[in-house]
């Protein structure tokens, strides 16, 4: 089966041309990547007020910025997102941002989209970013690594289909469980210009021998087949195993504080160590007693992730 893609205007149609004995079959058409729903999001004064105590430029960001509340098509479901998007410019480089956690833990809301895509969008790109099958509302069940992957990479159509983007310029940008699953997709595409992952979950046979209560509250929980074969399961989420496997073209940045309890930044060390082994062209920061989050060092972590976005997204091709 190959892929092939038809303009209309400005949305996109994906087609998967089915080859049967060498011969090309009726062409099947997906709605994978489909626009369903699109809702502004519109914060009220009094938390405005609250994100400027705490961040001055929010009022700027918001006046150049666009988010809104999605809804699109990926494997047939009907799945949740945000987008983030300049008000101004035509042709803007993209990225794609992953999220941690599960379920609730780590979703998305409108406070987050505005703190973190919108910032983000401010630097001149799409931003767009998905909640995971079944959550928020979205139909389905997440399998914290599964065919929830089909999620992430479902935003590349998408991306397609809206105006004012260039899709030759994505970057990916994931956090924690997100890192586990930009890993994911960068073994299933290479239109990803760069890549970069904070506090990522690369071992996750790590993760249980660390965190066990992590076993039955999430693995056992969300991963399908998981007791009856455990092993699969964990090495199939586990990124440091098959290094090999990642797009080539794509570099990556790693980052990592030296205190993280949630993921420990040996997985990190441990990724970098085998990237650097198959010959994948990364960058390795530890941030000296940086938590998860890595809060005491946002703004060296901004400058970092924007240098990275600009170089390989923003200028890919100039």
């Amino acid at each position: 089966m190959c892929m092939t893609r038809l303009g209309f205007g400005q949305g996109v149609v994906l087609m998967a041309l089915v080859v049967a004995r060498g011969v090309l079959t009726q062409p099947v058409v997906t709605d994978d990547g489909k626009l369903v729903a699109s809702v502004a999001v519109a914060l009220p004064e009094e938390k405005i007020r609250r994100m400027a105590a705490g961040r001055a430029d929010v009022r700027s960001v918001l006046a150049r910025v666009e988010v809104r509340s999605l809804t699109y098509l990926s494997d047939g479901l009907r799945v949740k997102g945000y987008l983030a998007m300049p008000r101004q410019g035509q042709k803007l480089p993209c990225v794609i941002y992953n999220r941690g956690g599960n379920r609730e833990f780590g979703a998305l809301d409108d406070d987050t989209a505005v703190w973190v895509l919108a910032r983000i969008a401010s630097w001149g790109y799409v931003v767009v970013a998905s909640q995971y099958r079944g959550n928020a509302g979205g139909e389905g069940r997440e399998e914290f690594g599964g065919a929830d992957i089909n999620d992430v990479l479902n935003l590349v159509p998408l991306l397609q289909s809206l105006p004012r983007v260039d899709p030759r310029r994505i970057g990916m940008f994931g956090w924690s469980r997100g890192g586990m699953m930009t890993y994911m997709a960068l073994t299933r595409t290479d239109r990803i210009a760069a890549a970069i992952v904070a506090s990522g979950m690369s071992d996750a046979f790590d993760t249980v021998a660390r965190r066990p209560e992590l076993e039955d509250l999430v693995y056992s929980a969300l991963v399908p087949g998981y007791q009856e074969d455990r092993h699969r399961a964990l090495v199939s989420r586990s990124p440091v195993r098959w290094p090999e496997r990642l797009s080539r073209r794509t570099p990556i940045l790693l980052l990592h504080g030296t205190a993280d309890e949630r993921v420990s930044a040996t997985q990190t060390l441990s990724m970098a160590s085998a990237l650097l082994q198959s010959g994948h062209t990364f960058r390795l920061v530890l941030f000296e007693g940086g938590d998860h989050d890595l809060s005491a060092h946002q703004g060296e972590v901004e400058r970092l992730v924007r240098g990275w976005l600009d170089r390989y997204v923003r200028d890919r091709g100039r």
